[in-house]
C-alpha cells in the first residue's frame, strides 16, 4: 500500500483520482483551503475529507510515497515546498494518470469541444459490451460511480484530454503527458486566452498533442474542421477522418442510419452526430463490432450538464449545458433550434471563464446566439473582479455578440425576475454556463415554474 498525499484534494478531477486510488487500496491523505459540493460529501463518505481547511506542511513527512499537486494550489504552497525539501516525488494528476497507465493501451480524447461527450459515449459502449477499461472523464456519467477508475487488470485506459495547463509548476497542457496509442481531435476553437494569448499559440498545443502519440498509433479527427484537417495532414501516423453520422429526425426523435439498420438515439444535434462518429471510430479500433456499438449507443442519454434535460412541465422544457467557448455555444444553440424548430427558444448564457470575460475575446461570440428567439447574457462584475479584468460596458457585450436587443443581467435575482416573466407555453429554455449563475440551482427552477 502506497501513501499518497493530495495538495488541493477538493478539485473535480483531484477528488475523483483520490477516490479511485482509495478504491485501489492506497492510503490517501489530502489538504485544501476550500472544498465545495459534491467533492465535500464524496470525500467525507470515505473518510478522506481533511479535518481542517488550509495548508499544513507538518502533514508532509518521510514515508509519503508521492504527492499529487492540483492546479488550484500555488507554486509557493507550503506543503509543496516541504515535499520538495524532503525529496518526495511530486506529480500532477495527468502525470500520475500516465504512471498508472503506462503499461496499458491509452485512448485520449482531445479537442476544444465534445471531448467529455465522446469519452462518455465510448465508456457507455464498452460497459454495454462488457469490455473492461480504466478511465478518466470530466463529468459524472449515468451508471458510473466515479469519474476516474484505475486497476491493475484493464488492458485499456480511456482519458479525456484537456489542453489546459497541468499544474502551477508544470505549465504545459495536460494532454501532452498521456502519450496515446489512439488519439482523437474533435475540433479546435480558440480558448483559454489567459495562457494561450494567440490562436496560433493555442493551435500549436494540438500539434504537440499529435507529436505525443505513440509510434505506430492512430489519429482520429474531425474532417469538418479545417484547422484540424490542416494539422492532421502534417503527420505520417495512421489518420482516420470522420464526419457527422448519417441520420434522420422525425417527430423530434433522431435515428442513426447505418448498415446495421436504423438506431433511435436519445441525444440530438449535429455536434452529437459528430461525437457519435468519433466514438464509433475509437470503438472500432478497440475491436468493438458495429453491431455492439449500435446496440449500445441507443441507450446513451448524455453526460451530466451536457445539454442535459433539467426540468419539464407541459410544453415547457429546461436544459442546462456546460458550454462556455464560442464553438460550444454555437453548436448547442444550433442543435436546440434544429430539434425544436416550432418552439420559442430562450437562451441564457453566463460569461464565466477568463476568455469569455475578456474584451479582447468577446467578439468571438458573434452571431452565436442568433438562432435564439430571446437571448440573455449573465455578466457578474464580481467574477470580473476575481479574475482581475477590466469591466465591459453592456453595449460592448451586445456588440460582441452582434445582438443589439441582447438582455444583459448581473445578479441571480435579476435572472430569476426575468425567468418568472417568461411565457412558458411551447418554449425551450437553455441555461448555459461553466459556472452556476451565482448559485442558481434546480430547486430555483422548480419553484419558479411548477
Amino acid at each position: 500500500m502506497a501513501h499518497i498525499h493530495f495538495i488541493a484534494i477538493g478539485g473535480s478531477a483531484m477528488h475523483n483520482l483520490a477516490i479511485a486510488l482509495y478504491h485501489k487500496g492506497e492510503q490517501i491523505t489530502g489538504s485544501d483551503d476550500e472544498i465545495f459540493e459534491p467533492s465535500r460529501s464524496r470525500l467525507e463518505k470515505l473518510g478522506l475529507l481533511p479535518e481542517k481547511l488550509g495548508w499544513f506542511p507538518e502533514k508532509i513527512q518521510q514515508g509519503i510515497d508521492a504527492v499529487i499537486l492540483g492546479m488550484h494550489a500555488k507554486a509557493d504552497n507550503p506543503e509543496l515546498l516541504k515535499a520538495q525539501e524532503l525529496g518526495i516525488p511530486v506529480f500532477s494528476y495527468p502525470e500520475y494518470l500516465y504512471e498508472q497507465s503506462k503499461d496499458k493501451m491509452r485512448v485520449v480524447i482531445g479537442g476544444s469541444h465534445g471531448k467529455t461527450t465522446i469519452t462518455a459515449m465510448i465508456l457507455h459502449v464498452l460497459k454495454h459490451s462488457s469490455i473492461d477499461a480504466d478511465y478518466m472523464v470530466g463529468a459524472q456519467l449515468e451508471g458510473f460511480e466515479v469519474m476516474v477508475k484505475l486497476s491493475d487488470t484493464s488492458k485499456w485506459m480511456i482519458i479525456e484530454g484537456d489542453e489546459y495547463l497541468t499544474s502551477p509548476i508544470d505549465r504545459v497542457p495536460k494532454f501532452l503527458h498521456y502519450h496515446p496509442h489512439i488519439a482523437v481531435i474533435s475540433g479546435i476553437g480558440w480558448d483559454h486566452v489567459n495562457v494561450f494569448p494567440t490562436f496560433e499559440n493555442y493551435l500549436h498545443q494540438f500539434r504537440l498533442f499529435i507529436q505525443a502519440i505513440e509510434k505506430g498509433g492512430s489519429l482520429i479527427y474531425s474532417a469538418s474542421d479545417p484547422e484540424v484537417v490542416k494539422i492532421a495532414a502534417e503527420t505520417s501516423l495512421e489518420k482516420i477522418p470522420y464526419y457527422a453520422h448519417k441520420s434522420v429526425t422525425e417527430n423530434n426523435i433522431t435515428s442513426l442510419l447505418s448498415k446495421v439498420g436504423k438506431t433511435q438515439i436519445q441525444v440530438f444535434g449535429q455536434h452529437n452526430l459528430m461525437n457519435i462518429s468519433a466514438a464509433l471510430e475509437v470503438c472500432r479500433k478497440m475491436e468493438v463490432t458495429d453491431q455492439q456499438f449500435y446496440q449500445a449507443i441507443g441507450s446513451f442519454k448524455g453526460a451530466s450538464r451536457r445539454l442535459e434535460p433539467w426540468f419539464e412541465i407541459d410544453q415547457f422544457i429546461v436544459y442546462r449545458d456546460f458550454a462556455h467557448a464560442p464553438s460550444k455555444l454555437s453548436a448547442t444553440v444550433a442543435a436546440l433550434r434544429e430539434q425544436y424548430p416550432s418552439r420559442k427558444l430562450v437562451v441564457c448564457f453566463e460569461l464565466h471563464t477568463y476568455s469569455s470575460l475578456s474584451e479582447q475575446f468577446i467578439d468571438h461570440y458573434q452571431k452565436s446566439l442568433d438562432p435564439a428567439d430571446e437571448a440573455v447574457v449573465f455578466y457578474d462584475p464580481h467574477a470580473v473582479q476575481i479574475k482581475k479584468l477590466e469591466p465591459m460596458p453592456i453595449d460592448r457585450i451586445r456588440s460582441g455578440f452582434g445582438k443589439i436587443n441582447l438582455v444583459v443581467l448581473s445578479t441571480k435575482q435579476d435572472l430569476l425576475d426575468y425567468l418568472s416573466a417568461l411565457e412558458t407555453a411551447n418554449t425551450v429554455l437553455a441555461l448555459m454556463s461553466s459556472g452556476s449563475f451565482n448559485g442558481l440551482d434546480r430547486n430555483d427552477i422548480i419553484e419558479l415554474f411548477q
